[in-house]
């Protein structure tokens, strides 16, 4: 009898243990809570993306020494400018040899990528900061942030000179059907 008795207190202990449990209010977990907080980012968010119109890329640069900081944001937003310039020649190159009727494609694209490279060489030269800002830490270091842009327009009229002062590349060259096919790749940044 005192068996069943355990047998018993112990089921309607573990019910009321379950009960408590499953009745427990939920907390909800926010950012705050959990000691997340929102970091704002000078020079980044989407007025400093990619669009139709030009090219962009933000960087962050930290060093103990202020120049320092500046030179490795000014070096990092340059190498990705380039990457985003090489990639948008790269694709118009390609489509508007693949859409031409050209009797020897594959030497017109040899000769289209090695344009490619010197107009990402020369157009980085042509880049202006559209957003600067330096900030010091508590412990004295400083971070510099930075948006670099390129104008879609300044990126075509560099191709442009390329490719109507290459003899052979001239002879094939339409530059309204040229541009067209970079306006479109233009308009597919920052999607």
């Amino acid at each position: 009898m005192k068996t069943n008795f355990l047998k018993v207190s112990s089921l309607f202990l573990l019910a009321g243990a379950m009960m408590l449990t499953s009745c427990k209010t939920t907390q909800k977990v926010t950012p705050q809570s959990s000691g997340e907080v929102e970091v704002l980012t000078p020079c980044f968010g989407p007025e400093y993306q990619s669009n139709s119109k030009a090219l962009r890329f933000s960087a962050i640069g930290e060093s103990m020494d202020q120049m320092t900081a500046k030179k490795k944001a000014m070096s990092e937003a340059r190498a990705g400018l380039a990457a985003a310039i090489n990639t948008v020649v790269k694709a118009v190159t390609d489509n508007y040899v693949k859409s031409g009727n050209y009797n020897n494609k594959e030497e017109l694209m040899k000769n289209y990528e090695g344009v490619t490279r010197e107009v990402v060489n020369q157009t980085l030269a042509g880049t202006m900061p559209i957003c600067e800002k330096t900030m010091m830490k508590k412990d004295g270091t400083y971070k510099y942030y930075v948006c670099l842009e390129l104008g879609g327009s300044e990126i075509l009229q560099s191709i442009n000179n390329k490719m109507t002062n290459n003899e052979m590349l001239k002879v094939d060259y339409n530059y309204e059907k040229f541009k067209k096919t970079f306006d479109e790749e233009m308009s597919k940044t920052g999607n």
